[in-house]
């Protein structure tokens, strides 16, 4: 399915992180989400003192691109510390599944990279057709 240049999203996810609003956790992240047109849509992780309300940064280029009119994505980078592979979180890996199940998620440690397909990143999801 790679029909992108997974170097410039990595790229892309990894300038995304020095935005990071990270001042409780100190764990920025940067992700980098590649819509099926080839726009990229980047995010940060946004904390705030009420922990349940931190966003994470692949909720916020979700947000972002869905609030622009893009709908069909084919991957998403995600950058954390140097070092350090940072897979999406439960709530992450569950909004963009609703959107993308069929996502390459690339996790960036800095040198190498490792990808998945979401699918396998949640199995057994929960989906729109268990709502009826």
């Amino acid at each position: 399915m790679t029909d992108y240049n997974k170097d410039q999203l990595i790229s892309e996810a990894k300038e995304a992180r020095k935005f990071a609003q990270a001042k409780y956790s100190h764990f920025p992240v940067g992700a980098a989400l590649l819509s099926a047109d080839g726009q990229i849509f980047t995010g940060c992780n946004v904390e705030s003192s009420s922990y349940s309300l931190t966003i994470c940064a692949e909720r916020v280029a979700l947000t972002k691109a869905l609030s622009e009119g893009s709908t069909q994505f084919k991957a998403i980078a995600i950058s954390a510390r140097d070092g350090q592979y940072c897979p999406p979180c439960g709530a992450c890996r569950q909004l963009l599944y609703d959107y993308a199940p069929d996502l390459e998620v690339i996790l960036s440690n800095g040198t190498q990279s490792k990808t998945y397909l979401l699918k396998d990143l949640l199995p057994h999801a929960f989906e729109d057709s268990q709502l009826g």
